[in-house]
């Protein structure tokens, strides 16, 4: 059954809106090649997009050329703003970027574990206010009557736990801040206005890699996160899973040889926490006669790392040799135990080793990884070092924020839920 014309011009505006964020500007008659439309039709919405102030006229393309068909239509980048939220056990980081991706605003707010959960709620809150105000103050002032962070449609929020898949809230997990799980609903109330999704940090992770990082090329992979803790994102034929309880790739919990115990439903220790967090990956270090690398947490990993390689200046790392070379190999092996399971079950073909410490091994130990995966699984599996590091998280929290954004804003004109 044909489309009706107005479902026919619905599905022709989101098209030319997809192009316009993808590509960037673009004139009626580049529309009219990567669409495949015919030139009135493609008018037709030029004509109908920016009526509705979705698009504008950003330039003309060439020097030489000048008139209407030479006009570079965009997206009014500024109609809304988004912010995205990396919520982490001792604070919180902040941007807020305009709807192509442009980044307008940051802010951070540590806090501390003794804080109780109200005024760790409050500085979290205050920090997204901030750089929402900021961003707010690069445009045009506000309508009277409209806060300075009126523009802010949609917040995502990446923090670590399980999301409730038939929820969509934090669940309660052991070892987290109480504050994780009161944020979202503290951002609502402060922001009537805003749209306010939460992911499971892992899963943002992997989202961000399979658009703008390693992953890129890939519709099936596991990310296996590398951070202050470690964690596991599965995309299975593009689409990302999560489980019947939202727990798909919590393989901290994994029992593994080498730890002396087992993990329990409320703590971790013993799994595969045990042997890969950045706990575990700093102590490796010192027993490996490697200097302090500082803090046990994500970027304290990532220095243990980093100052390992510096050592073996990208020559090959042999079995044994330096106290370098013993922790390369040795958190190879640790790593590997945890990947081998994961590829034992569901044949990715290919772990992307993310977070703060998988980024800062790069192609040394993403190579040590795989050359021990060949040895422990008839499977083949590609290992590959993240390309975004611990800053992906913000990154799949954005690109998530501005794909609701856009299903609401890109609506066809005249439906669309907030200008």
């Amino acid at each position: 059954m044909p489309a009706s014309p107005s479902t026919a011009r619905a599905i022709n505006d989101r098209l030319a809106l997809r192009l316009l964020q993808q590509e960037g500007p673009l004139t009626a008659g580049q529309l009219k090649q990567l669409t495949g439309l015919s030139r009135p039709t493609v008018a037709d919405l030029v004509d109908r997009l920016t009526a509705a102030g979705l698009i504008t006229v950003v330039g003309e393309s060439g020097e030489q050329r000048r008139g209407p068909n030479a006009r570079l239509y965009g997206i009014v980048a500024d109609r809304a703003h988004l912010a995205a939220l990396d919520v982490r056990t001792e604070g919180v980081f902040v941007l807020v970027s305009d709807l192509v991706g442009r980044v307008l605003a940051e802010a951070s707010a540590p806090i501390g574990g003794s804080t109780g959960t109200g005024p760790a709620v409050e500085q979290a809150v205050a920090a997204v206010e901030s750089a929402a105000k900021e961003a707010a103050a690069m445009g045009a002032p506000p309508r009277e009557g409209v806060p300075a962070w009126g523009r802010l449609h949609t917040v995502g929020i990446g923090a670590p736990g399980l999301i409730d898949p038939a929820t969509g809230d934090l669940r309660d997990s052991a070892g987290l801040p109480a504050w994780h799980r009161s944020l979202a609903a503290a951002l609502q109330d402060r922001l009537p206005g805003a749209r306010i999704t939460v992911e499971n940090e892992t899963n943002l992770a992997a989202l961000a890699e399979q658009r703008e990082g390693a992953a890129r090329d890939r519709d099936t992979f596991v990310l296996l996160w590398l951070g202050h803790g470690v964690g596991a994102a599965v995309v299975l034929d593009g689409t990302l899973r999560r489980g019947a309880s939202g727990g798909t790739g919590e393989i901290g919990f994994l029992p593994v040889p080498g730890t002396g115990a087992l993990p329990s439903a409320t703590d971790c220790d013993g799994g595969f926490h045990s042997l890969a967090g950045a706990a575990a990956v700093v102590s490796l270090a010192a027993e490996c006669g490697l200097p302090a690398p500082g803090p046990a947490d994500g970027p304290g990993a990532a220095v243990a790392v980093r100052a390992a390689l510096a050592q073996v200046s990208g020559e090959p790392v042999p079995a044994t040799s330096s106290p370098a070379h013993r922790f390369l190999n040795t958190l190879a092996d640790r790593i590997a135990v945890g990947a081998a399971s994961v590829v034992a079950v569901l044949d990715p073909g290919c772990v992307v080793l993310g977070g703060e410490a998988g980024h800062a091994g790069g192609a040394v130990l993403a190579g040590l990884v795989e050359e021990r995966l060949r040895r422990m699984s008839p499977l083949p599996t590609e290992v590959r070092a993240s390309g975004l590091g611990g800053g992906a998280v913000l990154r799949g929290a954005l690109l998530t924020a501005r794909e609701r954004a856009q299903d609401e804003l890109f609506a066809p004109p005249g439906r669309q839920v907030r200008a």
